[in-house]
């Protein structure tokens, strides 16, 4: 105890700082147990760069993905002694080319990717979670349906935007069944108090997602990221986190750490509210070899034990 299931390092992703080397290390001082490493695929076309990657070229994006894999099990082996190391990435849906990419991904790969977290970042081909003005502009770009009466165009323009997420959401774990359902709720980053439950229809996709993850033994991670982006709660928010509850959902820990300095961060503050949710079972990601695990070689296993008693929590005090 304990384990993160997700998190980045500047040495492979450019708006991450540190080593990943680093990272691992300090997950060790930490006192991690099990601390997964999921850089980002690549991008495969130029529009799809942020800001911070304008001098960095696709072929060059792809070289360094690479270089991830390599370092990451080179780093999995020397420090197997210590903790225990899986190497993942963190899937993109901006268009449909990253999933088939994504396929092929995980084909050159096989036998070297323990597991996957099941994220989408974009909608409308615009980044979601990078800032407020462009967030802005993500809804801008939508395409309003049909006008319908007592239903304002802004009311009309945010159920658009949450079904196209939870739409393309449900793409990535139809087609890849990913172990970890990453940030679930990414959507209302910059609506903290959002309920999905007042947009009707994307309220039902987003129910449909969760049964569909819960039915083919996804972990949903609890990522601690939401406070430090000015949430009071951990992803995902009270009503998703309910709903996962109330279906036999099983959650995982995760800080998504974008350099060693935030390895753990909100640790704390995420133990209360999941605590305050009533959550009493953590779940984890273990190494397996199972010949039947589809080519990626994990397998989920419960935290034993009264998890949020673990003396690991008094040395984050």
């Amino acid at each position: 105890m304990p384990q993160s299931h997700h998190s980045h390092s500047g040495q492979f992703c450019k708006h991450a700082t540190g080593s990943l080397e680093d990272v691992v290390l300090e997950a060790i001082r930490r006192g991690f147990d099990t601390f997964c490493l999921t850089e980002h695929v690549p991008r495969y076309r130029t529009d799809d760069l942020y800001p911070e990657e304008k001098d960095t070229s696709l072929e060059e994006l792809a070289q360094q993905f690479d270089s991830f894999i390599v370092e990451a099990h080179r780093l999995k082996n020397q420090y197997a002694s210590k903790i225990q190391l899986l190497v993942g990435l963190e899937t993109e849906h901006i268009t449909f080319m990253d999933l088939g990419r994504l396929s092929d991904l995980l084909h050159r790969y096989e036998g070297r990717v323990d597991l996957l977290v099941g994220s989408v970042h974009h909608v409308c081909g615009v980044p979601i979670d990078f800032d407020r003005p462009t967030f802005e502009r993500c809804l801008a770009c939508i395409t309003l349906p049909s006008p319908i009466d007592g239903v304002s165009p802004e009311r009309s323009r945010m159920e658009t935007y949450l079904e196209s997420y939870f739409d393309a959401q449900y793409e990535v774990l139809k087609r890849f069944h990913p172990e970890i359902v990453g940030h679930v709720d990414l959507c209302r980053l910059y609506m903290p108090t959002l309920d999905f439950r007042s947009y009707g229809s994307a309220w039902e996709k987003l129910k449909r997602n969760v049964l569909f993850a819960v039915g083919y033994g996804a972990l949903f991670e609890a990522n601690a990221a939401a406070l430090r982006k000015g949430w009071d709660a951990s992803y995902p928010g009270r009503d998703v986190l309910e709903f996962i509850l109330e279906h036999g959902g099983r959650l995982a820990l995760s800080d998504d750490s974008h350099g060693p300095h935030a390895v753990g961060l909100n640790y704390i503050r995420m133990r209360e509210y999941l605590l305050g949710a009533g959550v009493r079972e953590i779940w984890k990601l273990e190494q397996s070899v199972d010949p039947n695990a589809g080519g990626r070689y994990s397998r989920a296993v419960r935290v034993e034990g009264e998890w949020w008693k673990h003396p690991f929590w008094e040395e984050l005090l």
